[in-house]
């Protein structure tokens, strides 16, 4: 792989990290076996999200690249072509680690130019991966929020994030705090094939109603719905139960969309394990990364009706930040800090 383009020399003072920063690791115990870790010290860490993003927030942070997760249909694969890697196999193996993460983000915050946006977490790949139980970033992220009293959100399909159900707790007492975790559906073969390193959709929804329990108002984000595969009346029907029954405040559900990078994955995983549906999906993204508008229209309508049928209401916005000073919607993170790719 090449580094050179995120390292300093060409790049200048925009590069992401030093060119003596990295360290790659491959520890062969059985939770990581076959993948290689590459430890860099990072430039930056609060990313601002392109102005052309339908994302309701404006800056985010995260301290990985790749996922172990290994979904099939990952919409941040080809961040990893920026670093030279493999979208494929390599986005699921070749994870990138931040470790000077939470120091950094401490050190942000703290900056005269930062004025206490909302940042999201999760948004690219998930922080809460399988890299999380061994380099604990979290913690240190969570807390550096937690006292400047930063209003964050998390989006997750680990169910490691109830290892810091505490700091969240605190965190939730001086600012806004959200939480959702991604269960697209209920469908235990489909999961194993298409989500094979995450934990199942009924741990993730037992973490939901261990997050509910604890005070912690947890939405469900039902993504993604996938054509012909999850999008059947009883499957949706199924997931949604499962969901109101989790405790889980909201229910939002997203249809599969398939970007560069993740299309060609996805599409080589529909030939080996259904290929009666490739020409199918050809007609229904011929139009490019999303599924038609009607189509998303229909799947939307349906999981709201089954929402109310099962009792789940909108999502209640928490207390906000409890301290003293504006939050303007322009808050500048530091310079030359852009999120490559989101949701």
């Amino acid at each position: 792989m090449r580094w050179e383009n995120l390292t300093e020399g060409p790049a200048g003072p925009a590069a992401l990290f030093g060119a003596d920063a990295v360290v790659t690791r491959t520890i062969d115990t059985p939770e990581f076996r076959g993948i290689t870790f590459h430890e860099v010290r990072a430039r930056s860490i609060v990313n601002r999200v392109p102005g052309a993003s339908r994302m309701p927030f404006e800056w985010t942070v995260n301290p990985y690249r790749g996922c172990s997760h290994a979904c099939v249909y990952c919409f941040a694969r080809k961040t990893h072509s920026y670093l030279d890697l493999d979208t494929g196999v390599g986005f699921d193996s070749q994870i990138v680690v931040k470790t000077n993460a939470p120091e950094l983000l401490r050190r942000e915050l703290a900056a005269p130019r930062w004025t206490g946006a909302h940042i999201a977490m999760g948004t690219n790949v998930d922080c809460y991966q399988r890299a999380e139980g061994r380099y604990r970033l979290m913690p240190g992220i969570i807390e550096a929020l937690r006292d400047r009293a930063n209003p964050f959100s998390i989006l997750t399909k680990g169910t490691l994030i109830l290892r810091d159900l505490p700091l969240l707790r605190e965190a939730a007492e001086v600012t806004e705090v959200g939480i959702s975790v991604s269960v697209g559906f209920t469908d235990a073969p489909l999961w194993r094939t298409v989500e094979p390193g995450t934990p199942s959709p009924a741990a993730r929804l037992n973490a939901v109603r261990t997050l509910t329990d604890a005070g912690i108002e947890c939405g469900v984000l039902m993504a993604p719905v996938i054509p012909f595969l999850g999008d059947s009346p009883a499957q949706l029907r199924a997931t949604v139960r499962a969901v109101a029954e989790s405790g889980a405040t909201s229910v939002t559900p997203l249809v599969l969309h398939l970007r560069p990078g993740a299309r060609e994955w996805f599409t080589a995983w529909l030939g080996e394990h259904h290929p009666h549906l490739v020409e199918r999906y050809e007609r229904m993204y011929a139009g490019g990364a999303y599924a038609p508008t009607w189509y998303q229209r229909m799947i939307t309508r349906q999981v709201h009706e089954l929402a109310a049928e099962f009792g789940i209401g909108p999502a209640r916005r928490g207390a906000g930040r409890k301290i003293a000073g504006p939050e303007r919607p322009d808050a500048l993170a530091p310079a030359g800090a852009t999120q490559l790719t989101l949701l």
